[in-house]
């Protein structure tokens, strides 16, 4: 990215929150990683939920991803409960901490300095964490929530039709689990909104934007989720879009990366982050996003456009030079 792309309108070096999902060891064990890693003091909220406060970044938060027995066990963190109902609920922790993932969720971390969670990473991994191939029901993923530089509808179409271009290539590149391909939270955009979007006249104000994608959107399960960002915009239109869904508002994009794969010595967390960039440089690349929509309208309207030639190779020749 061009320095000034590093830094928000206002002035400041744009921040990325990460998700981390991971099972293999307990929540205390995650702890004690973080802690090692980033200094701060442990909180324990519940029998499903703790914290890491007080690091040079802010507060780190570790949970079974459960929200029913988030709820039930912070009820009785609060007295709300009785001894055998305590009793119950950390058996039924122990038991779906077998089929769901623990999450980190990390502070926002400056641009410049994500390389810090490489080391927590590491020693995750030695602790004996476990990712996406650690068992044939571990759909985890990570997660990143890049802040923008603008908030106009102009560079939000941007993002939106560079991450379109190159979907096929992302997901190629981290050779996504068959487990995470048939998880809800990372389906692709249907071709009617890819076609909408890709065109070269599509250049809604933000009404129309966040409109067109509840229109044909009204659910989080997108590797890029665009709900916390038009939540953090227009709050009401995602209500009546998706009443039941657990929305956080906020001026950032929701990368749903399709692995997990903590346990792999050879996988590193910014080799993902820096594809990731291929997205950031097209968005700084007027000119070749709109010729590069054009190439992939054009190639997603041929009859069974990816049997000879698939697009995750084609676009490839797009690719701004990584150095």
């Amino acid at each position: 990215m061009t320095p000034a792309h590093n830094f928000t309108r206002e002035g400041q070096e744009r921040r990325v929150g990460v998700e981390i999902e991971l099972a293999g060891i307990e929540l205390d064990d995650i702890a004690r990683c973080i802690q090692a890693t980033f200094g701060g003091r442990v909180e324990r909220v519940s029998v499903c939920e703790q914290r890491v406060a007080g690091t040079e970044f802010g507060r780190f938060s570790l949970e079974l991803d459960l929200r029913y027995l988030k709820k039930l066990g912070r009820e009785q963190s609060h007295g709300h409960s009785s001894e055998l109902e305590n009793l119950a609920t950390e058996a039924l922790a122990a038991v779906a901490s077998n089929l769901v993932p623990f999450e980190i969720v990390c502070p926002p971390i400056p641009f410049s300095r994500l390389e810090v969670l490489e080391s927590l990473v590491q020693s995750l991994r030695e602790a004996g964490a476990l990712g996406t191939h650690g068992a044939a029901r571990y759909a985890f993923g990570v997660h990143f929530n890049p802040e923008l530089p603008a908030l106009d509808s102009h560079t939000l179409v941007r993002y939106l039709k560079a991450y379109l271009c190159l979907h096929d290539w992302l997901g190629a590149r981290e050779q996504t689990a068959l487990v995470r391909r048939l998880s809800p939270f990372i389906q692709p955009f249907s071709r009617e909104y890819c076609e909408q979007v890709l065109q070269s006249d599509y250049w809604p104000d933000q009404d129309g934007l966040i409109r067109d994608y509840l229109a044909l959107n009204p659910t989080r399960n997108r590797a890029l989720d665009m709900l916390p960002l038009l939540a953090w915009l227009d709050p009401a239109a995602v209500k009546a879009a998706v009443p039941d869904e657990k929305v956080n508002a906020r001026p950032t994009l929701h990368y749903r990366l399709p692995n997990s794969d903590i346990d792999n010595p050879q996988w590193r967390l910014l080799d993902a982050w820096q594809d990731w960039q291929q997205v950031e440089a097209l968005v700084q690349a007027p000119a070749r996003l709109d010729a590069l929509c054009r190439d992939y309208l054009v190639h997603r309207q041929r009859a069974l456009p990816d049997w000879i030639a698939p697009w995750s190779e084609k676009v490839e020749l797009w690719l701004a030079d990584p150095s």
